[in-house]
């Protein structure tokens, strides 16, 4: 295959990564604007929104059967409906977008021009099938909302956010090996020391990877709305109320907007921290250019990802504020993904015993 026609392929995968950053982005516009439960029904196929005054009337009166509608919006008119039923409406038809009018249209013409083949047609069709797996885990994110109590768990709403995320991180890491097919061997080149970084790097994508997880606890607990203040929490550096609820310590963190809250910001400094480590770390080594530039990215987004966290959180999460949070906090996963792909070692099979001794060297004091 030509690399001309690499570099297609390769443009399509991140076509489909823009779409699925979008997705998430009206995903958190709908939660925010309280939108996720307006659609109390799904498709596979999916299509228009209603379009005559007696569909409007319809999905209006599905609605009104709905928990959400009978114990919290009841006052709420169809005017009022629409606007909370485009979002829900727009985030599904662009995930159904992204599978059926980005990747498979692209994955047919590929496939039949014999330019997917071997392992690179096995990966398409596992992207395929974990863009499939995403609209399953919405539908069954929405529909916990729909029971009883109108809400939908925030387990659910955060195993929804992290399989969008790893959709994009698998189909970002195949369009960057596609566009790096002839990486360097690490081991073997005695002045690539990206290496020895390796570890840390990792360690870094995990804790942002938590972060993001305890993110979507805090929006699925409306944990933002009840500790407007910083550094404390109404005047607390660890709010008593996160143990006062449940009798084991540890449920508090996970079920109680307090004690959510602060592990999200506790969680923040050690974000911040990391970089500040990577930072520290890569000024004594000589490292590649693309991960130079990476661990740059770092530093400017994580500093700006701070400061929005902490004006989001003072103004209690408005919209705009939200969506520009949770952009950061993707940008940050992004690049952390990018500083990996150039920091590993390609040919070299990652045995434990090599992790083990370059974690040792990352941490060894010199």
């Amino acid at each position: 295959m030509s690399n001309n026609q690499n570099k297609k392929i390769a443009y399509w995968l991140i076509s489909g990564c823009v779409i699925i950053y979008f997705m998430v982005l009206v995903g958190c516009i709908t939660r925010l604007t309280h939108s996720g439960l307006s659609m109390t029904h799904w498709s596979v196929t999916g299509g228009l929104p209603p379009l005559s005054e007696s569909s409007w009337q319809e999905e209006f009166s599905k609605y009104a059967q709905s928990p959400e509608f009978k114990k919290i919006n009841s006052y709420m008119t169809i005017e009022e409906f629409k606007s909370i039923y485009f979002w829900e409406w727009l985030h599904r038809f662009i995930g159904r977008a992204l599978l059926s009018g980005t990747f498979l249209i692209g994955f047919i013409w590929f496939y039949f021009r014999k330019q997917l083949k071997g392992k690179l047609l096995l990966k398409t069709v596992f992207l395929f099938l974990l863009g499939a797996a995403q609209g399953l885990i919405g539908w069954w994110m929405v529909k916990s909302g729909l029971v009883d109590n109108p809400a939908v768990s925030h387990y659910r709403l955060a195993i929804h956010l992290m399989s969008a995320f790893t959709c994009f991180a698998f189909t970002y890491w195949f369009a960057l090996q596609i566009l790096n097919s002839h990486p360097v061997n690490a081991v073997s080149a005695p002045n690539n020391q990206n290496a020895k970084l390796f570890p840390l790097a990792t360690v870094l994508l995990v804790v942002i990877i938590t972060q993001i997880i305890f993110g979507a606890f805090v929006a699925g607990k409306k944990a933002g709305l009840g500790f407007a203040t910083w550094p404390t929490m109404n005047g607390e550096w660890f709010p008593t109320e996160s143990i006062m609820i449940y009798p084991s310590l540890l449920t508090n963190f996970f079920e109680t907007p307090a004690g959510i809250q602060w592990l999200h910001r506790s969680f923040a400094f050690v974000v911040v921290t990391l970089v500040g480590v990577v930072w520290i770390r890569s000024n004594k080594l000589n490292l590649s250019r693309e991960a130079s530039r990476a661990i740059t990215l770092l530093i400017y987004g994580v500093t700006i990802q701070f400061i929005l966290g902490v004006w989001t959180l003072l103004h209690q999460v408005p919209v705009v504020l939200g969506v520009l949070h949770q952009s950061g906090a993707f940008f940050l996963f992004v690049v952390s993904i990018y500083l990996i792909f150039h920091l590993q070692l390609y040919k070299n099979p990652k045995k434990i015993k090599q992790f083990l001794g370059r974690l040792k060297y990352t941490f060894k004091s010199k």
